[in-house]
């Protein structure tokens, strides 16, 4: 009969292993958790707090664990509302909430940094063409010359290059003018 031997695990400092034991398992389960606080999960099918205009009412309160000023807060809710201060509704309206609407609703400055690495960007590019047009591209060849391309066209009508339907047809040659 063969004897199954099970992988030994090492365990470093920076490392937490879990190994299940089933009985009829032939391979442990391993568990490696380098850095939990970075790849945690997030379980949506629990109830979540999300303060956004759409969804005026979270699945939950804003603050779940409440101190005993807090606790003692929520005790003076359950009595007359006219008994208490200003500053206790507005510490009762953020144990349920963390932002006001207006405080939703305020624009941010976010739209600054987005121009600016548009800006930077685009910067950049032209540095870059400039940078490619002097160093990288080779000069400009000589047939896109003015002289040139008009020496061209002389030459190609003295040759009387297409002279029915192409471009010495456009050509008087009695006037020496365009038609």
């Amino acid at each position: 009969m063969y004897q199954i031997r099970r992988p030994q695990a090492e365990v470093t400092s920076n490392q937490q292993m879990a190994l299940t034991h089933h009985e009829n398992s032939l391979v442990p389960h391993v568990s490696l958790s380098i850095h939990p606080e970075v790849s945690e999960a997030v379980d949506m099918s629990k109830p979540m707090y999300w303060d956004r205009r759409e969804i005026p009412l979270p699945d939950k309160r804003y603050k779940d664990i409440l101190t005993p000023a807090d606790k003692s807060l929520k005790e003076k809710e359950k009595g007359p509302w006219g008994q208490l201060s200003n500053e206790e509704k507005l510490a009762l309206y953020r144990l349920s909430f963390c932002q006001t609407y207006p405080e939703m609703n305020q624009s941010s400055s976010e739209w600054k940094t987005v121009l600016a690495g548009v800006l930077y960007c685009i910067g950049l590019t032209g540095l870059v063409i400039i940078w490619q047009t002097a160093y990288v591209y080779p000069p400009t060849p000589r047939t896109f010359d003015a002289e040139w391309q008009a020496k061209q066209v002389k030459r190609m009508l003295d040759m009387r290059v297409s002279p029915i339907e192409g471009f010495a047809a456009q050509w008087d040659y009695e006037k020496g003018q365009w038609k």
